[in-house]
């Protein structure tokens, strides 16, 4: 974790993301997200609200960025697993593998902030997840359009991974003035899944 419980996955998939998508403007994000504080833990509560602040003003790259930087804490959070246990959730039934993936999604929740929690509900094919403590949907104003996509791609992306299709929506955001940030998670029918 870094400073304020910001976890270093958060912050470097945010910083790849933008210098893959917004190169001209990671002089300006570095301010922040600086690679020495990346290396030393050391980014903060109030630098990272500056850069979802400044991104926001970005328009649709806000969104851009947020999507490829949950696709990346995705990514990296199965390459950082240990063989034998991506072995086991890929061998397991399709049902079970659900279930596993998505605690695997409640870990890397809790592990982007401390104060961020993944709470699952199942029933049958659809999942609901409330996201608690989103650093995502901090805003002095309701804004227009929800903010929660970092996590939406992350757990589409885990998903993925692990050979299950998704569709993963926001049917509630803070951000937009509701009282929670609600994603919806509808995992495909078998053929589709594999």
């Amino acid at each position: 974790m870094t400073e304020g419980g910001i976890g270093r996955l958060l912050v470097a998939s945010l910083h790849q993301a933008i210098a893959d998508l917004l190169p001209t403007r990671l002089e300006f994000y570095e301010a922040w997200l600086n690679p020495a504080g990346l290396r030393d833990g050391r980014i903060g509560l109030a630098p990272l609200a500056a850069v979802l602040s400044f991104l926001r003003l970005e328009g649709e790259a806000y969104r851009l960025v947020t999507t490829r930087a949950g696709e990346y804490a995705a990514e990296w959070t199965v390459h950082d697993m240990a063989g034998y246990r991506k072995t086991v959730i890929r061998a397991a039934p399709r049902a079970v593998r659900v279930h596993l993936v998505m605690r695997l999604a409640r870990a890397m929740v809790r592990s982007t902030y401390t104060g961020s929690r993944a709470i699952i509900r199942w029933r049958g094919s659809r999942g609901d997840i409330d996201i608690r403590g989103s650093l995502f949907c901090e805003v002095r104003e309701p804004v227009p359009q929800p903010l929660c996509d970092f996590y939406a791609a992350a757990i589409r992306r885990l998903m993925q991974l692990f050979g299950l299709e998704v569709e993963v929506g926001t049917a509630r955001c803070r951000a937009t003035g509701a009282g929670q940030c609600l994603m919806v998670v509808l995992v495909r029918s078998a053929g589709a899944a594999g």
